[in-house]
């Protein structure tokens, strides 16, 4: 059985507000540099935010159940 890690995922885009155009935008980082791309839809954003805490409750799930499987491991381990 294989378990992979979720610590180094990267869940959602960011979004924040555009400084040029105050519109809603993704947020991209690369070599320093942020370059924004804008979310047209009022509806997408909805979605998007909402998709992303979805993520991160998954992702916080994922790592309490990834902890309690070491500590189970270490315990069969020991016996």
């Amino acid at each position: 059985m294989e378990f992979y890690s979720l610590k180094n995922v990267k869940i959602m885009s960011k979004v924040a507000l555009c400084p040029l155009c105050g519109g809603k935008s993704k947020i991209k980082e690369s070599e320093g540099d942020i370059s924004y791309q804008a979310v047209q839809d009022e509806e997408a954003f909805k979605k998007i935010v909402q998709l992303k805490k979805a993520m991160e409750k998954f992702k916080a799930k994922s790592e309490r159940l990834e902890k309690e499987l070491e500590e189970l491991n270490l315990k069969w381990k020991e016996k």
